[in-house]
Parts: structure tokens; C-alpha cells; sequence
């Protein structure tokens, strides 16, 4: 069997698909077709669709887009059938019904972004940073019926340095997890259809705690100030660009307006004052944290635009006055 032979259907959503998606066009790689999510309606009014990423791509290229509103309708299903995959590769989809990564004769693989069975669920990137771990990765592993459980194929690790943000994980495992996916075809291309894999029971050491991630949500990315300036830190890298973590500022009449922190570093410097409460010192603006300062460096307040601490110093006025809650 040749990679010409192996006929691959596509499956994923957003920019982080695309790196794989790329590398199998780019590799010579039989894609048959490529499954996305619909348009998304976007805009003040909603009545412009914006197409996926992986949509986009794809036209670019010629190859068929399905957009299955359920993945268990009739003339979805009827269509994807016809295109008589060998495979399917996932990348940052959807959770798929059995009669769907059932299909192919030699199943169906994702491509997740961690060392499972660490980090099962929506936003594994996310949590890892948020986590402060030294370490993530990519993984291919079977679909099977529950999310994220599958037998895994191939790992890789990723290591993530204390300076890193959700961007640059997410940019390092894109390309990677694009080169495991490729290593993974061919390992079932040379096995004929078949490639050893794990179950992740057996690779749970016993007494160490699994991480999950799940979906972020608005309230996920609120800041709890009450903990070390380490948490907190990694915290907000690990939202940082996106969805931003949030706080709100309250100033000495009780009135809050809400404000984005999108980078922070440490000082090493015992906190001042009552946990949230802001100081200044030689254009840096520092919040008190649990046990040390934690410098804010890039801020954006509700209604105006990101900025660097020392512009939003030169534009707020007595800041010593407001707290963080």
C-alpha cells in the first residue's frame, strides 16, 4: 500500500487543524474529502457567515467540503459513505457518533493536543499552561465511544517554557501534532491497514493525578488574586491572547469596570499591601497578590484599547486608590 492507495478523509474546524490538514496536501497524501463545522454567523446582526478555517483550506485546494449540521443525518452520512475512506484523521472537531469513526475499514485517529490519558477534553493547551506544567505534547490515538479514551498510537512531547503563553503552545503543537499525524499514517501504511496501540490504562501510573480540560468559559477566565503570584502568573498566560483573563477594578466610590490582563511577570518582591491593591514604582504598575507583587505589563480596560502598563499609567489617575477584585 501507497499513500496514493490510502484514502484519507479529513475532519476539524480551526486554525490548528489546518497545519495537518496542510502537511497531508502538501506530503501527497490521498485527502478524499475534508468534514467541517458550518458557516458561523458573525457581525453586529449576525447575517454575515464566516467560513472555518479548515473550509477555507480547503476550497483553496479543490478538495470536496462536507458541513453535516448533525453528524447523524441521513444524506451526511449517505455522502461521507461515498467517498469510500480508507481513514479519518481529526483534528479539533467534534465528538463523532460510533457509525461515524466506525466507518473507515481502518478507523478513524485524532490528533490531541497533550500526553494523554492528561488533559481529555475541550482545552488541554489552555489547562496545561494554566497548570504550570513543564511539559505537554500530542498524541494520536482511535476514536473510540467515549471522549478522548481511545487507544493511543504515537506521543510526542512539547516543552513548554516558563515564558510561553497559550500562543506559543498552540503554534509549537500545531506544527508538531501535523508531523505525528503523518508519522502515524505511515506506520499504518506500512502495517497494511494495521498499527499497535495502547490502551491509556496502561499507561496511568498509579497515584498520580490526571488533569482534565474542559471548555473555557467567560467566568473560567476570571482572576482570583487570593493565591501566589506563580498561579496567578501562569494563569493568565495560559489565556493569554485568547480568551483573555479578566478582572474588574473598583475604584474608592465602589464603582468596577471590568479589565482584560494579558501578560504579567514576576518581580520576586513581598507584597505590600491587602491582596488586589495596586502600587507604582518607575512606570510599573505592581498588584499585591497572596505572597509577592506581580507587575502587570499589558492591560486592557473596558472600552479602550490593549496597552503597555506605562501607557495606561500616563492615562488613569490615582491608580493607588483602586483595587483589583
Amino acid at each position: 500500500m501507497t499513500k496514493n492507495d490510502l484514502r484519507i478523509v479529513f475532519m476539524g474546524t480551526p486554525e490548528f487543524a489546518v497545519g495537518t490538514l496542510q502537511a497531508l496536501v502538501e506530503g501527497g497524501y490521498n485527502v478524499v474529502a475534508v468534514v467541517t463545522q458550518p458557516d458561523k454567523p458573525v457581525g453586529r446582526h449576525q447575517d454575515t457567515l464566516q467560513p472555518p478555517a479548515v473550509k477555507r483550506y480547503a476550497l483553496e485546494h479543490n478538495l470536496p467540503v462536507l458541513q453535516p449540521v448533525k453528524m447523524k443525518d441521513p444524506s451526511f452520512l449517505e455522502e461521507l459513505k461515498s467517498y469510500n475512506a480508507d481513514l479519518q484523521v481529526v483534528v479539533a472537531f467534534r465528538m463523532l457518533p460510533e457509525v461515524v469513526w466506525d466507518m473507515p475499514r481502518f478507523g478513524t485517529f485524532n490528533v490531541h493536543a497533550a500526553l494523554l490519558p492528561q488533559y481529555r477534553g475541550a482545552a488541554p493547551i489552555n489547562w496545561a499552561v494554566i497548570n504550570g506544567e513543564k511539559q505537554t505534547g500530542v498524541t494520536t490515538f482511535f476514536l473510540d465511544h467515549d471522549i478522548d479514551t481511545g487507544r493511543i498510537i504515537m506521543q510526542e512531547p512539547f516543552e513548554i517554557k516558563d515564558d510561553y503563553n497559550v500562543e506559543n503552545v498552540y503554534d509549537g503543537l500545531m506544527h508538531l501534532g501535523a508531523s505525528l499525524a503523518l508519522k502515524t499514517i505511515d506506520k499504518i501504511i506500512e502495517g497494511d491497514g494495521h498499527v499497535d496501540s495502547l490502551p491509556q490504562e496502561d499507561m496511568i501510573v498509579a497515584d498520580t493525578e490526571l488533569h482534565h480540560a474542559p471548555k473555557i468559559f467567560k467566568e473560567t477566565c476570571r482572576i482570583d488574586w487570593n493565591q501566589t503570584a506563580k498561579n496567578i502568573y501562569d494563569f493568565i498566560r495560559g489565556l493569554s491572547p485568547y480568551p483573555g483573563s479578566w478582572t474588574e477594578m473598583e475604584d474608592s466610590n465602589g464603582k468596577r469596570t471590568v479589565l482584560k490582563v494579558y501578560k504579567t511577570e514576576k518581580t520576586g518582591l513581598k507584597a505590600r499591601g491587602d491582596i488586589g491593591t495596586l502600587c507604582t514604582e518607575k512606570n510599573v504598575l505592581y498588584v499585591n497578590t497572596k505572597d509577592e507583587l506581580l507587575s502587570l505589563v499589558t492591560v486592557q480596560l473596558s472600552g479602550k484599547r490593549r496597552m503597555e502598563a506605562k501607557d495606561f499609567l500616563n492615562g488613569t489617575r490615582n491608580l493607588s486608590d483602586n483595587k483589583l477584585v
